[in-house]
């Protein structure tokens, strides 16, 4: 029976890393499968799932207007798994259409995402993934300042931390850490 998952970690807890093995796992055994990300992630280009580690591979991407069912159920031969990556950014109607997948066409579907915005607030796709999944996974990693898990994604600009603006914000490494909550909220970047 198939399942919807959503594994959820903050930035840097290797969620793109996981998608990549899975899909390598099913692709090993002949077993295809579909990758999907955000339109919204243009870090590499639009349509690519990018880890941090430099592995990259072409993905379908989604936008405001994608009819995500639609699209699965017409692809011939079935596959066998649908891995979304960036699902944080995910239309209410997108994840709706991700569950239908799973629910008409017995397709599991698995999807990767951060929790929270930069402003500690959850995402639309975060918030419909959390509500509609049947398995619920956190990918851990730890703050970029201690040892503690990261829970939280602090933004920075110039070493400086911001916690206002637009929630999507596109970046990595060069914009984002990976942090506690104390560290959060008093975090020790330097200029």
């Amino acid at each position: 029976m198939a399942q919807l998952f959503f594994k959820y970690g903050a930035m840097n807890s290797g969620k793109t890393i996981e998608i990549l093995k899975v899909a390598h796992n099913y692709e090993e055994q002949d077993k295809p499968v579909v990758i999907l990300t955000s339109g919204l992630d243009t870090r590499d280009e639009v349509g690519v799932v990018s880890s941090r580690i430099g592995m990259k591979r072409v993905a379908t991407p989604i936008f405001k207007d994608t009819k995500v069912f639609e699209m699965i159920a017409a692809i011939e031969p079935k596959p066998y798994c649908v891995l979304v990556d960036e699902a944080q950014f995910l239309s209410r109607s997108a994840v709706y259409d991700l569950a239908k997948v799973v629910d008409d066409l017995n397709i599991p579907v698995m999807a990767f995402g951060l929790k929270n915005d930069f402003r500690n607030e959850m995402f639309e796709g975060t918030k419909h993934l959390l509500l509609l999944a049947d398995k619920i996974e956190e990918i851990k990693t730890i703050c970029w300042f201690c040892s503690k898990k990261a829970t939280m994604n602090l933004h920075y600009i110039d070493g400086v931390p911001v916690y206002e603006g637009d929630p999507i914000q596109i970046g990595g490494n060069e914009a984002y850490y990976p942090v506690c909550r104390k560290h959060y909220f008093h975090p020790l970047i330097k200029k």
